[in-house]
């Protein structure tokens, strides 16, 4: 293990939980900051892996997020372990805490979203999280730093926005913004540079996705090396609707939808954008725009806030 990397712990994270996880040359892993389009992913792969047959579990249960800190690595390493089918596992890391772990072999798929959607969906994500969400990230054991804090203790929304926007988690190392999670501009800046001299990470924007899902999927599945069934493609394709996952929200959700207080149907919510709008001040749009322009890549930045039109 490379002694640069940064180690991620935190309420959410223990990013040395990969290191019990022993890499297949054919694993895929998705990747996003969060609130970037994650499950909606891990239902598409999905999609196109078993292509009309029988799922083993559902899309959560087949991709499990390996660097949340729960449950621990004794417990969820052998069930990951014993997946017969190919593997899509899931990480929030950013690229220079992933490296140690970095499979040439495997297929990465990022997930990007402008930063204030991403910001908006994990307020909602935040707001209906259930106690036993809170138990499970504060109360479990080995969780390193600050309990993750109660949302109704917060402030308003746009004051939670302040501190997202320029205040770090102080269990996370180098970290200069992202409370009460992580850094979403890292981890996007991060990926976008490792992109350039890896040619086995895509890059995949929540807009296009709302705007073409069956020609993303294509793309994805060109790129995964899956050949799509053309009688099929039209199922796939309803089946990774937002409808038709808000129809199958309680399986499509993490555990259910246990963790949130209204179920999945609070966990996929509105796929919508732009709910920052008559929330966010002109002052605080314009000290967000500041801030992508400053701290991200060119293109990445033009990437992040609007999908095609710029590339790894």
């Amino acid at each position: 293990m490379s002694a640069e990397a940064p180690v991620y712990q935190s309420h959410h994270f223990d990013s040395t939980k990969w290191q019990g996880v022993n890499p297949r040359p054919d694993d895929i892993i998705i990747v996003t900051a969060y609130k970037s389009g994650t499950t909606w992913m891990q239902q598409i792969i999905s999609e196109l892996l078993v292509q009309g047959k029988a799922k083993p579990a559902s899309a959560a249960d087949m991709s499990h997020w390996v660097d949340l800190r729960v449950p621990p690595i004794e417990v969820i390493g052998p069930v990951i372990e014993g997946q017969s089918w190919r593997r899509f596992l899931r990480t929030h890391l950013p690229a220079d805490a992933f490296e140690p772990y970095f499979n040439k072999s495997a297929k990465y798929i990022y997930g990007g979203r402008d930063g204030r959607d991403a910001f908006m969906s994990m307020i909602n994500h935040w707001e209906k999280a259930a106690d036993v969400w809170y138990a499970s990230m504060n109360e479990s054991p080995g969780r390193v730093g600050p309990a993750m804090p109660n949302y109704a203790e917060a402030g308003s929304v746009p004051e939670i926005f302040d501190r997202w926007l320029l205040e770090g988690w102080p269990s996370l190392p180098n970290e200069s913004d992202g409370y009460p999670m992580w850094s979403l501009f890292h981890n996007n800046a991060s990926w976008w540079e490792k992109g350039q001299a890896n040619s086995n990470i895509m890059f995949v924007h929540f807009n296009d996705l709302k705007a073409d899902l069956q020609g993303e999927m294509l793309r994805i599945a060109r790129f995964i090396e899956v050949e799509v069934d053309e009688e099929l493609l039209p199922d796939l394709v309803k089946a990774c609707t937002f409808e038709e996952m808000k129809k199958n929200a309680d399986t499509v959700a993490p555990m259910n939808g246990l963790l949130w207080k209204g179920g999945g149907n609070d966990f996929i919510f509105k796929g919508t954008n732009h709910r920052w709008k008559g929330v966010l001040s002109d002052e605080q749009v314009a000290a967000y725009e500041e801030k992508a322009s400053r701290v991200l890549p060119p293109k990445c930045a033009k990437w992040l806030e609007g999908g095609s039109g710029a590339s790894a």
